[in-house]
């Protein structure tokens, strides 16, 4: 398991793409792209909007509150254990089969605010991840070389331990 050490969360405070106020203002940007959304209210308002994410990661939660907006599971289930402040072998395993065979629900016990590193990672090139910035609005992050290599950088923050 990988765990965020204290003194480097404050880097994750930062939107790690485009921040939009409104879902509305990203959709003209998701023509003919493929959608990889982490968190409850974006799964559940990019739903409305007629666009199911190729791979959809929640946990239930939207601020450490139960959401009362519980988007639609698409396609294969895979349940995940992943603790806060953690990147667990098991939630990176079912992003990367995720993204290998979509479309997939991915149903993290425990907190999945994380989960857009490594799907940055595993999503292929040009393709888009959306994921809500509480208080704030919705970040668009495409996938490019860059962006791939900065979420790598991100992981390196991060400190290995065994469970």
């Amino acid at each position: 398991m990988l765990t965020l050490p204290e003194e480097h969360r404050r880097l994750f405070k930062e939107p790690f793409g485009i921040l939009y106020r409104e879902l509305d203002e990203i959709i003209p940007h998701l023509t003919h792209r493929t959608v990889f959304t982490v968190g409850d209210v974006v799964t559940h308002n990019i739903h409305k909007k007629g666009i199911i994410p190729a791979v959809a990661v929640v946990d239930g939660y939207t601020m450490r509150s139960p959401c009362s907006k519980m988007p639609t599971v698409s396609g294969e289930c895979i349940r995940v254990n992943n603790p806060a402040g953690s990147l667990t072998d098991s939630l990176i395993e079912a992003i990367n089969h995720a993204v290998a065979h979509p479309p997939v629900t991915i149903i993290v016990e425990g907190e999945e605010d994380l989960a857009v590193i490594p799907m940055v990672i595993a999503a292929p090139l040009g393709s888009i991840v959306l994921y809500g910035q509480p208080h704030e609005g919705v970040v668009l992050r495409e996938v490019t070389p860059e962006a791939q290599a900065t979420a790598r950088q991100f992981l390196e923050r991060f400190t290995r331990s065994r469970i």
